[in-house]
Parts: structure tokens; C-alpha cells; sequence
């Protein structure tokens, strides 16, 4: 049996981003490892200039992501995306060159009405312990938010600690049904999605291909 934290991500908007530069923002449509890294480690207290830290952090847990059905009135309370402009100034707008430019015009992008119940565990010989990252979703160190700092929370991260036989079973625990997006693949019918959201630590903005498993429901939409 594995022991397992598991938290809610609540809010009235989130944004998951995926690799890009400031032009366009788009966000994935459940939350990204980098993104549950980051969340994570301002819990801990890592600053981004951390990179032994925030490399530990990365080695010692893994996801499972559950997005969250729910209902409003009877009616099923659908997820939306919201565009919200800006303009920055000193930003790459995309690819075409490393030139950064007096002003830009962003687009950026935010789900609006989620929620996601999140299975975390820890690797063996992990060099954190699950211990660590309850104490620390309990009780964080710097605010945490939901992938940006206009993303509140609207409710506590926390919602208990439990022993199961996979991330499956442990979310089945806690109200709530909705696909399963795992970083292990968990049965035979585990349908693969390729994802570049593993944190390069030393490389701001940086991020490796890996893969999620859909264990539960969904389509492969990332």
C-alpha cells in the first residue's frame, strides 16, 4: 500500500500554462506538473533561484489529477476559457527571433469554474517526504495560487492523507467524479498524452517532453 496527500485546487479562475512565450498564453486544460511544482514549492518555501531544491522537489513526487464534475442548481456547471489582453513591455512576443520588444499585445488564457482533486505520492528514497509536503500545504510558506497570481483559492488546499493501492482508488475516497489524468499509467486501457511541462531547474521557462496517462474517462485533450 502507498501513502498518498491529497489536495484540492478550487478557484474561480486558474491558469495552466504551457510552453510559450508572451504573445499568446494559453493554459492546458487540467493542472500541469510544472504547474503542481510550482504550487508546491511555494508551499515549501523555494525560491525559483533554488535549483537543488526545486530539483528535489521534482524527483521526489509524482500526480494524479482528477477534474472535478459539478453541479449547479441540478444543471451541470460547464468549464469555460476566458482571454484577458494586455500589453507587457520587454517580452518575446514568440519564436522568431531572442530579440525582446519595446511593447507587445498578450493574450492571456484562464479556465473559469474548475476544480481538481490531485493524488500526490512520493517516490522511493524520495529526498522529500510526504510528511514534508503535508506540513507544508498545511501551513505554507508563500501564498499559493492557481498557476497565476491572480488565481486565488477559494477554498484550503488540504483535504486529508490515506493509504490505497493506486491514485485511483485514494481519489475515489473524496466526493466527486470526473476523468484521471496519472503520471502512471494504471491498467491496461491507459491512453498516452505527450506533454512538455517537466521543469528544466537552471533553465527559466524551460521544459521537457514527458508523458500523462488518461486512466479514467476523457479524451486525450491536453
Amino acid at each position: 500500500m502507498q501513502g498518498y496527500l491529497v489536495i484540492r485546487l478550487a478557484g474561480p479562475m486558474q491558469a495552466w500554462g504551457q510552453p510559450t512565450f508572451e504573445g499568446r498564453r494559453p493554459t492546458a486544460s487540467f493542472p500541469t506538473r510544472s504547474g503542481l511544482l510550482g504550487l508546491l514549492g511555494a508551499c515549501l518555501g523555494i525560491r525559483r533561484d533554488e535549483h537543488q531544491r526545486l530539483a528535489q522537489l521534482a524527483q521526489s513526487v509524482r500526480f494524479a489529477v482528477r477534474c472535478d464534475e459539478r453541479k449547479l442548481a441540478d444543471k451541470p456547471l460547464m468549464v469555460t476559457k476566458l482571454t484577458d489582453y494586455h500589453t507587457v513591455q520587454d517580452a518575446r512576443e514568440d519564436y522568431r527571433g531572442l530579440k525582446s520588444h519595446p511593447t507587445i499585445q498578450t493574450w492571456r488564457e484562464y479556465l473559469c469554474d474548475a476544480q481538481f482533486t490531485v493524488a500526490l505520492w512520493c517516490q522511493p528514497d524520495a529526498p522529500l517526504s510526504l510528511t514534508q509536503l503535508a506540513d507544508a500545504v498545511k501551513k505554507p510558506h508563500f501564498t499559493p495560487y492557481l498557476g497565476r497570481r491572480n488565481c486565488p483559492l477559494s477554498q484550503p488546499l488540504y483535504l486529508g492523507e490515506l493509504t490505497g493501492s493506486d491514485p485511483l482508488q485514494v481519489l475515489a475516497s473524496f466526493a466527486g467524479s470526473g476523468i484521471v489524468y496519472s503520471e502512471e499509467a494504471l491498467g491496461k486501457d491507459a491512453r498516452r498524452l505527450r506533454a512538455r511541462d517537466e521543469p528544466i531547474p537552471g533553465l527559466p521557462r524551460q521544459f521537457a517532453a514527458r508523458d500523462w496517462f488518461i486512466v479514467q474517462g476523457g479524451t486525450a485533450c491536453f
